[in-house]
């Protein structure tokens, strides 16, 4: 009988030894844990080490009181003169609760803006039970958060590290740790339900992580720990019928977190880049139009002229598929992507054109101030007369929260009162036409609205245009 070749021996013997321990391992990774030690696995030591960066913030806010409406009646003063229950607005001071993070171990923390939003006085405790007046470097209502400071005389505080949140999956675990309605410092586990989640809240750049960690009212502003026991994200908002949680709570990815405290410490406010563009999310129908073979990506609407994704060659039409090799599939992810990175950094664009896939790169701006923002309290024998207008600049509609690509002159403020006020103008409206002459800048308007006695005044609000028309 002849001899079988030398590998032909040894590829048996691995198939005999593979036979036998396949199975060995398949039941190592699935059985009853064998030894008292491996009973008491736990998330203590994560715990441990990342509370302490977890703060308590507590904040005070002066509000005034109006009296009801049915003691400004004839017939109570008749009675009361002007001895009136109530008498003028009172003031009271209302409290909240949040939970905050320690990024810097110099005293640097980051909350929800809408913990500390309208806020007096803003005390954060530590889990040692210490307590420091904060005072806020910067807020960006846009993404719902603030980053405060406290004094800590050179003591070095513990602190979370960002973790990239680009590398989180859709199962891992993590652990939210807060101080849901104010019963104390809470920690609860879950895992990540879901990444890139939009359409929650008010914020701008959307793209939150979905977990099933309990939060509570109290949470916001508190961390989620991934399991190397650095910062995932800020808890921010749940999803709940009845203010408790049902397992649906969504927090900040700790990318855009890290961006924000990176431009409040830099001194100058917060500021992000800039897309310069608007678009779409692309439908099953547009993207059987465009020959695609499943819905994806962003499909640009208008492209502001001389804004960075102009200079970067993107078009009317085009598709963007992905930033920097991360898909977007909605125009809040897009958002998203520009909003974590930095002013002055140059990202790449994945982009579908007639079909083809072609490389954009684009360089971080931030939105210009062009033009100057003129700030006007109109007043005079005219309809606008109380309105306080500005010519709407990139920069102003990223501030108020507007499309960066509207352009004209925008109502910052009416007074209370005045003919504006009487004439139902509101701040965010937007002073298209006066007597069907388009209305170019503040000074342009000013100009329009003098020499005649007679109006009629064309307003935008929203995606409505309103017009209404007056005599002197």
């Amino acid at each position: 009988m002849s001899r079988q070749p030398f590998s032909y021996r040894v590829s048996l013997i691995l198939a005999g030894l593979l036979a036998v321990l396949l199975p060995a391992i398949a039941s190592a990774q699935q059985r009853v844990p064998a030894t008292r030690t491996e009973v008491q696995l736990s998330f203590a030591p994560l715990v441990q080490r990342a509370a302490p960066a977890v703060v308590n913030v507590y904040t005070r806010r002066v509000e005034k009181v109006q009296r009801p409406p049915l003691f400004d009646d004839p017939f109570f003063r008749h009675f009361f003169g002007d001895q009136m229950p109530f008498g003028e607005p009172r003031e009271r001071i209302a409290q909240s609760l949040g939970s905050g993070v320690i990024v810097e171990a110099d005293g640097v923390i980051v909350t929800n803006n809408h913990v500390i939003e309208g806020a007096t006085e803003i005390v954060v405790a530590l889990a040692d039970r210490r307590e420091f007046e904060a005072r806020v470097i910067a807020a960006d209502p846009r993404v719902d958060l603030a980053v405060l400071r406290i004094d800590t005389r050179g003591e070095s505080l513990p602190f979370l590290e960002f973790r990239d949140s680009d590398e989180l999956q859709v199962g891992d675990l993590v652990v939210a740790i807060g101080n849901p309605f104010g019963v104390g410092q809470t920690v609860t586990q879950g895992i990540v339900s879901a990444l890139g989640r939009t359409g929650i809240g008010d914020a701008d750049a959307q793209s939150f992580i979905q977990t099933d960690a309990a939060i509570n009212p109290g949470n916001s502003g508190g961390a989620l720990v991934a399991m190397d026991g650095k910062l995932a994200g800020v808890n921010t908002a749940i999803y709940s019928r009845s203010g408790g949680s049902i397992g649906i709570g969504f927090a900040i990815p700790s990318n855009l977190v890290a961006s924000t405290v990176s431009s409040a410490l830099a001194g100058k406010g917060i500021k992000r880049p800039w897309l310069g563009a608007n678009g779409e999310p692309v439908t099953s129908e547009i993207a059987s139009g465009l020959g695609m073979t499943r819905p994806d990506g962003v499909l640009i609407g208008e492209v502001y002229r001389g804004g960075p994704a102009d200079r970067a060659g993107l078009r009317t039409g085009d598709v963007v598929l992905s930033v920097d090799g991360r898909n977007v599939s909605d125009p809040q992810a897009l958002k998203f992507r520009i909003s974590t990175r930095k002013l002055g950094e140059t990202v790449s664009m994945d982009v579908l054109r007639r079909g083809q896939r072609i490389a954009l790169h684009m360089l971080m701006v931030e939105a210009p101030e062009t033009p100057p923002r003129d700030i006007t309290q109109l007043s005079g024998n005219q309809p606008l007369a109380g309105a306080t207008v500005a010519n709407l600049s990139p920069a102003l509609a990223v501030e108020i929260g507007l499309d960066t690509l509207e352009r004209g002159v925008i109502v910052m403020n009416v007074a209370q009162g005045s003919t504006a006020y009487r004439l139902r103008v509101r701040p965010g409206d937007l002073v298209v036409k006066i007597n069907n002459r388009d209305v170019a800048d503040v000074r342009n308007l000013q100009g329009l609205l003098r020499g005649t006695d007679q109006w009629t005044v064309v307003l935008k609000r929203g995606k409505q245009l309103l017009s209404f028309s007056v005599r002197a």
